[in-house]
C-alpha cells in the first residue's frame, strides 16, 4: 500500500529506508485510523466530565432514553430447579481453574436484570417526563415534587446502564447476563420514588402490592428469600408499605438513619445496604472552574436551604442562630426553581466551606452539590453514613465535626479560621479529583457513582452466598444464631 501511495520514495531510498518508511507509515495510519473510529475513552483520574457526548442531565437523557428504540432483552427463562443450575455454574467457576480465586477476584460482577411489566417501569419513567414541565406540586415541607425524583433517581442511572447494548457501555466490571442461573446479582428495575410522588396515595399503596407479589413470585427470590436481590429504595419515603415483607433484599439507599423514624430496627445494616448519593442540583465546577474560582472564594462559610427541619435536623435551627451574627459567613432560607438553583451554586462557588448539618434523614443532597462546587463540606451530622466509604476517604475532601461542639459559642467559626491554607488548597484540590464519583450520566463513565456501586455490591457477593447457602441447609429445630441479620440500629458488625 505504501507502495503504491509513494512510488517516486520506493525507487530513490535505500531498501532499509524504504522498509522503515514503509513500517512509519503504517503506524501513522493505523493512529489516525485509532482516533478516527474507535469509541472515547475517559481521561485520566480527576478529569472532568466534558464530551458533549455524556449526558449528565436527567430530563435530558431520560428524553434521549424513552425516544430510542425498545430492544427487550432476549432472556431464558428460569430452569425448573434453579438451584441446581446455578450450583452447577458455581461449581463449574470453582473447579475450572484449581490456581484461580472464586469468585474470581476481578471477574465482572454478573447481573440479571428483571423484565417486569412496563407499568413498574416505562410508565412510570414517562408520567415523570410528560408531568415534569406542567407540575409546581410541593411537598409537605415545601420540596419541589420532581425535584425530589431527579435528586434520587438512581434507579434510573443504574438501569438505563445496565440494559444499554453492551457496545454502548463503558463499564467493565459488571455486565448484565441473559439467564438467570449465570447471575451473581438479580436487579429489580421499579421506579419507587416516582410512583411515591406522582400517583395517588390509594394506587401507589396497590401498585407497591403488584411488585412485591411480582418479585417474590419469581423462583430466584423464593430461593435466596432476596438476599442477592438489588431493590432501589433511595428515597426513605419509598416503598415503605411493603419494605418489611423484602428487608433481606440489598438496598439501595441515601443513608442508614438509625431513629426509627425512616426504617424500622434489623431492616438496614452495612454489611447488606448499599449507601448512593444523590443526584447533585448544581452543575459540576470542573477544572477550569476552579481554578477561577480559587481567588474569588472570599466567603468563609456557606449554607443555603431549609432552616428548619425534623428529627435529626433539628440541629439546623440551633446552627442558625450561632452563626447569624458571624462574619463572613452566609445563612440563607432556600428557594426552589431555577433562581434558588443559581443562589445555591453562585454561593458555593465564593465560599471556602460548606455547611452540612443533618436533614429530616442524617443525609442531605447539599453534601454533594458542595463538593461538585469545589466548596469543603463541613459536615454536622452525628449518624451519617457516607457513599463508598469502602473505596473514598472522606478526610480528604471534608471536614467532620459533633454536633456537640459546633454549637458551643464561637466554636465553629474559629476552627475553621484556624485551619491551614495548605491544606484547604489541598482538600480543593481532591474536592476535583472526586467530584466525578458523585456524577451520574449516561454512559456510565469508569469511577463514576453507577461503577462505585456495583464495586460495593461486588464486596458483598461472598457474604450474600454464605446466607444463601446457610439458610437452604439450616434445620427448624437448630440453635438460633444471631447474625447481622438480627442487629438493631446501623453499627458495624465486628467480623
Amino acid at each position: 500500500m505504501a507502495g503504491k501511495q509513494f512510488p517516486s520514495l520506493a525507487h530513490t531510498r535505500p531498501a532499509s529506508s524504504r522498509c522503515l518508511f514503509a513500517v512509519g507509515a503504517l503506524l501513522l495510519f493505523s493512529a489516525v485510523y485509532f482516533l478516527l473510529l474507535s469509541p472515547a475513552k475517559p481521561g485520566p483520574i480527576g478529569s472532568p466530565i466534558s464530551n458533549p457526548s455524556i449526558t449528565t442531565s436527567f430530563v435530558a437523557s431520560l428524553d434521549q432514553f424513552l425516544d430510542s428504540p425498545y430492544y427487550p432483552a432476549v432472556s431464558s427463562p428460569a430452569p425448573s430447579d434453579l438451584d441446581a443450575a446455578i450450583r452447577k455454574e458455581e461449581e463449574t467457576r470453582l473447579y475450572g481453574d484449581p490456581g484461580g480465586l472464586w469468585p474470581a477476584a476481578h471477574a465482572p460482577l454478573r447481573v440479571y436484570v428483571y423484565e417486569m411489566p412496563r407499568k413498574f417501569t416505562y410508565d412510570l419513567l414517562r408520567l415523570f417526563r410528560d408531568s415534569y414541565r406542567d407540575t409546581t406540586n410541593l411537598t409537605s415541607n415545601g420540596s419541589p415534587v420532581h425535584r425530589l425524583i431527579e435528586q434520587h433517581s438512581i434507579d434510573y442511572w443504574l438501569w438505563a446502564d445496565l440494559i444499554a447494548p453492551e457496545s454502548q457501555r463503558l463499564l467493565k466490571n459488571v455486565i448484565r447476563v441473559q439467564q438467570q442461573e449465570e447471575a451473581d446479582i438479580f436487579y429489580v428495575p421499579f421506579f419507587t420514588t416516582i410512583s411515591y410522588f406522582l400517583l395517588e396515595k390509594q394506587k401507589c399503596k396497590a401498585l407497591y402490592r403488584e411488585a412485591l407479589k411480582w418479585v417474590t413470585d419469581q423462583p430466584a427470590w423464593q430461593r435466596s428469600e432476596g438476599r442477592d436481590h438489588i431493590i432501589p429504595v433511595h428515597h426513605p419515603w419509598s416503598f415503605k408499605s411493603v419494605r418489611r415483607f423484602v428487608k433481606k433484599a440489598i438496598w439501595l439507599l441515601p443513608d442508614m438513619d438509625s431513629t426509627g423514624n425512616w426504617y424500622k430496627p434489623g431492616q438496614v445494616y452495612l454489611e447488606k445496604d448499599v449507601i448512593l448519593p444523590y443526584v447533585p442540583n448544581v452543575d459540576l465546577c470542573d477544572y477550569k472552574c476552579a481554578s477561577e474560582t480559587q481567588s474569588k472564594r472570599s466567603m468563609l462559610l456557606f449554607f443555603r436551604g431549609r432552616l428548619k427541619r425534623n428529627a435529626g435536623g433539628k440541629v439546623r435551627s440551633k446552627l442558625v442562630t450561632e452563626l447569624k451574627d458571624a462574619e463572613d459567613v452566609v445563612i440563607e432560607e432556600g428557594t426552589a426553581g431555577a433562581e434558588g438553583k443559581v443562589a445555591a451554586q453562585n454561593g458555593m462557588r465564593k465560599s471556602l466551606f460548606c455547611l452540612n448539618p443533618a436533614g429530616d434523614t442524617p443525609s442531605s443532597a447539599r453534601l454533594f452539590d458542595a463538593i461538585v462546587s469545589g466548596c469543603i463540606p463541613v459536615i454536622i451530622s452525628d449518624e451519617l453514613e457516607l457513599p463508598f466509604e469502602g473505596i473514598l476517604d472522606y478526610r480528604k475532601i471534608a471536614l467532620f465535626v459533633s454536633s456537640s461542639d459546633a454549637l458551643q459559642p464561637g466554636w465553629l467559626v474559629k476552627y475553621l479560621r484556624g485551619i491551614d491554607a495548605k491544606r484547604v488548597r489541598e482538600m480543593q484540590s481532591n474536592l476535583v479529583k472526586y467530584s466525578r464519583h458523585f456524577i451520574y450520566s449516561k454512559p456510565a463513565q469508569p469511577l463514576g457513582p453507577e461503577d462505585l456501586t456495583w464495586r460495593m455490591v461486588a464486596g458483598k457477593l461472598v457474604n450474600i452466598k454464605l446466607h444463601i447457602q446457610r439458610s437452604r441447609r439450616v434445620v427448624r429445630e437448630s440453635r438460633s444464631l444471631c447474625t447481622c441479620e438480627c442487629r438493631v440500629g446501623n453499627t458495624t458488625m465486628m467480623l
